[in-house]
């Protein structure tokens, strides 16, 4: 997972508050129901010593759920909150948490929320018909980062009934539109592909259309493919089985990941292109060496010692010393790990403990070696 998102929460000064909470709005009564659990998390924090700033900021986030609400949604909300009140994260989860969080602390206890997030995998949604299309970027499902229509010509675009000297002109032309406007639309995908390299491209609408499009899809993107009847693109077509689909296709390619990056610890392990334990992650961190944080959930109870910048980190004194570090302050590993992840570009994948090879609680996979590098036993 790309975690450059998280970038605005160790930009921000600390304490913060991180909470993960169910809002979910299925009855009749849920606005009350959502005002008490808002009031118990504020009552959480403010105990914890959060100052009402911080509390206000995260009820008024939760409390969004109020408006507009719609009835029959389960849902699970992270909200991070820096020590000034500025919200630094806030994101729909995949669904309820399994565990609510509400919790003031020197730094932000994120991976109980990344384990929650939905999977955040670049994807294109084309609704097509014989017209044109409309093409959603995103990266979480239902959440559109970019959109586009794409308007193709419409005069004589439909076939005529019957006969006569014109018949067969007719159905020609319309055909050629639609070849026309499929090549147009196909176009405008290989563009978005080429730039944003997503995991899939997923079709739906009217099947002809589908089926030109499917036809003119560049070697780029063809591949990618993932087409269905369900959705489509007329006023008022109903668009949650595209978003359900598109869902579904983001949790495979997310579990597909977490299981590559468990098979690589090995595999790359086994050239040297992967380390584990915490101490060689750590060594390999400050380096700006790993490709891929590998986490598991739960994490030990482990801290570190981290300096003035989230790549001045150590196991030890020892370590601070070495960097010539004069201050350092402890961190919980799994924060510290995460900071330093997301300041050095590495991607994060956090799988199950039971996952992780030799119920280790970290590993990483590396863009390159050097002489200081583990060798594979």
């Amino acid at each position: 997972m790309d975690v450059s998102f998280l970038a605005p929460v160790f930009d921000a000064a600390g304490p913060y508050a991180t909470v993960t909470a169910d809002v979910t709005h299925t009855t009749e009564t849920a606005d009350t129901e959502l005002e008490l659990k808002v009031r118990a998390v504020a009552e959480k924090l403010t105990e914890q010593g959060a100052p009402e700033a911080v509390v206000e900021a995260v009820r008024g986030r939760l409390l969004e759920g109020n408006d507009g609400g719609e009835a029959g949604t389960v849902r699970g909300r992270a909200v991070v909150v820096a020590a000034d009140g500025t919200v630094v994260f806030d994101s729909q989860l995949a669904d309820v948490p399994r565990q609510e969080l509400a919790q003031w602390s020197p730094t932000p206890d994120l991976l109980p929320v990344l384990r929650a997030l939905p999977g955040r995998i670049p994807h294109v949604v084309v609704l097509t018909d014989r017209t044109g299309a409309d093409l959603t970027v995103a990266s979480l499902p239902g959440h559109a980062e970019e959109e586009e229509t794409v308007k193709g010509d419409t005069f004589q675009i439909r076939k005529f009934q019957g006969g006569g000297w014109a018949h067969h002109r007719y159905q020609h032309n319309a055909e050629n539109k639609w070849v026309h406007n499929a090549e147009d639309v196909a176009q405008h995908v290989s563009s978005v592909v080429r730039r944003l390299h997503p995991r899939f491209v997923l079709l739906a609408g009217d099947m002809r259309a589908r089926q030109i499009l499917t036809d003119r899809a560049s070697d780029l993107w063809s591949d990618l493919i993932v087409s269905i009847d369900e959705g489509g693109r007329a006023a008022g077509a109903d668009r949650e089985p595209v978003e359900r689909k598109a869902a579904e296709l983001v949790a495979e390619h997310e579990a597909r990941d977490e299981a590559d990056a468990v098979e690589k610890i090995s595999s790359a392990g086994a050239h040297g292109l992967a380390v584990t334990g915490t101490a060689n992650v750590v060594e390999a961190l400050r380096k700006a060496q790993v490709e891929t944080l590998v986490l598991a959930e739960p994490a030990d109870d482990e801290e570190l010692l981290v300096g003035g910048s989230p790549l001045e980190l150590g196991v030890a004194q020892a370590d601070m010393d070495a960097l010539g570090v004069q201050e350092a302050r402890s961190v919980p590993a799994t924060n510290a790990l995460l900071a330093a992840a997301v300041a050095s570009t590495a991607g994060v994948v956090v799988v199950p403990r039971a996952a992780m090879p030799g119920d280790i609680p970290v590993a990483a996979i590396l863009r390159y070696t050097d002489d200081s590098t583990p060798t594979p036993q």
